[in-house]
């Protein structure tokens, strides 16, 4: 049974579809005014694991997530550089679904650009005038919050004093007031984008458009609403409101959010040098399968110390599973089970899946992995493991890579080329006669040249990296 921590009670609850069968999930997405970092993407891995998880259990899922294409940033930064927000917007949001699928992210089966969405925003918006929960100052439309008793609880801002009466129009609060908030602005000048709606020409506030949009292709109540800590307020807490006050039901049944992102145990920051896009580290040499398990090897709900050391190890990490899965791929192998092999990846299977069911756990579904992988190296080095065991194990890491996504590819097992065998039989000459430091440096150069060995009892085998 799937548990999930739910940030609206702060337990771990069992999780089902309303339903039973359909899964109605959406997430917060990009802000498209620049290319997303790796503490964005630590969002986006997690939301990854849960929409494959929830696939395995044979639940129908309808995954919506938002494109952010329009708020106070991108009308700034448009604005200083002369051009209108789709041109500014469009490069930046063809990179973050480039880069998600670099990071082996699934798509969402439905994408909401905001300004795709102004008609049902302004009808949300007339709603909420008609029944008292929003109210005119001056061109701009503001929720008021003292009409919403539960404002807050989300957040657990039910202890603070609301600030009555006092506004903001910010998308984005510099304090931790809750204050009525933004719902349709008024333009401040002739160069900012606005629609016409019944109530005033103006553009929607940041808080209005995930609510139209989740409603509008989910409905008036949302199976699961993911997003990072920093959306529990102001963000979602706003969402709760305007979309409750006007259906007069939950809006989401589950609220499932992923903690902060360290980098070298510091708030990541441009300042400090420690700010890095997914490109930064792909330029750098970093593998992008290494960033995407060092970016989940943490369960979502603990902060993650990102670092280049970490990273490292997660390169190793990966490259002792590809190790593995080439050893047992080139073994020659007797018929049948080794009924012990057998059992020890029956278990690894059931606590991969446990973990995860067990609210995301990450670390301990790899922990599983790893463990199987260094039972399975003994029984080869003992010569225990048979053919059958080598489809089971097989078997497992198909389903690893459906729900992490993190097994790399397996080249063929090469042999042929002329100039490489004759390297690998003089390094095999070399060893005979304990000649080590040459069998080394003829290693050296196979590494060099991109070439990885591998000495079974059957002989070395060599493959391309």
């Amino acid at each position: 049974m799937l548990k999930l921590t739910n940030t609206l009670t702060g337990t771990q609850e069992a999780f089902t579809p309303s339903d039973g069968e359909h899964v109605r999930m959406y997430t917060c997405g990009p802000t498209v005014y620049d290319y997303a970092h790796i503490g964005n993407f630590r969002t986006y891995v997690f939301e990854d694991v849960l929409r494959r998880h929830l696939l395995s259990k044979g639940w129908k899922l309808t995954h919506v997530m938002n494109i952010t294409d329009i708020d106070d940033k991108i009308i700034r930064r448009s604005v200083e550089l002369g051009v209108d927000i789709h041109t500014y917007t469009a490069p930046f949001t063809k990179a973050f679904f480039e880069d998600s699928t670099t990071l082996k992210i699934q798509r969402p089966d439905i994408i909401t650009p905001a300004t795709d969405y102004i008609p049902e925003m302004v009808e949300l918006v007339e709603k909420l005038l008609a029944a008292g929960y929003a109210y005119r100052e001056g061109d701009s439309i503001y929720f008021r919050i003292s009409r919403f008793p539960n404002y807050g609880r989300l957040s657990r801002l039910d202890k603070r004093e609301l600030k009555i009466g006092a506004r903001i129009d910010a998308d984005e609060y510099e304090k931790e007031e809750p204050r009525d908030f933004v719902l349709w602005k008024a333009p401040k000048d002739d160069q900012e984008p606005r629609w016409d709606a019944p109530f005033g020409t103006g553009r929607p506030g940041w808080h209005l458009e995930c609510s139209a949009m989740a409603m509008k292709n989910l409905g008036a109540t949302l199976d699961i609403h993911c997003g990072a800590v920093d959306n529990i307020f102001p963000h979602h807490d706003n969402e709760i409101a305007q979309s409750e006050a006007v259906t007069g039901k939950p809006f989401v049944r589950f609220w499932v959010h992923g903690e902060f992102l360290l980098v070298e145990g510091e708030k990541m920051s441009k300042s400090k040098g420690n700010f890095y896009t997914l490109r930064d580290l792909i330029e750098r040499g970093h593998d992008p399968l290494a960033i995407r398990l060092e970016l989940m090897r943490v369960p979502y709900r603990k902060q993650l110390n990102f670092t280049m050391e970490g990273l490292r190890g997660s390169q190793s990490s990966l490259d002792r599973v590809k190790d593995f899965l080439f050893r047992l791929k080139s073994a020659t192998l007797e018929a049948g089970s080794d009924p012990g092999i057998a059992s020890g990846t029956a278990s690894a299977r059931n606590q991969f899946e446990a973990a995860l069911d067990d609210d995301l756990n990450t670390a301990q579904g790899l922990g599983a992995m790893f463990e199987l992988i260094r039972e399975a190296n003994i029984a080869l080095s003992e010569n225990r493991l048979r053919e059958d065991n080598r489809r089971e194990i097989f078997d497992f890491f198909q389903t690893i890579e459906q729900r992490l996504a993190i097994v790399p590819p397996l080249e063929s097992v090469v042999q042929g080329d002329q100039e490489i065998d004759a390297l690998v039989a003089r390094r095999n000459e070399a060893r005979r006669n304990r000649d080590f430091a040459m069998s080394d440096q003829i290693r050296k150069e196979l590494v060099d040249r991109g070439i990885l060995i591998e000495d079974t009892k059957e002989g070395t085998r060599w493959r391309r990296k």
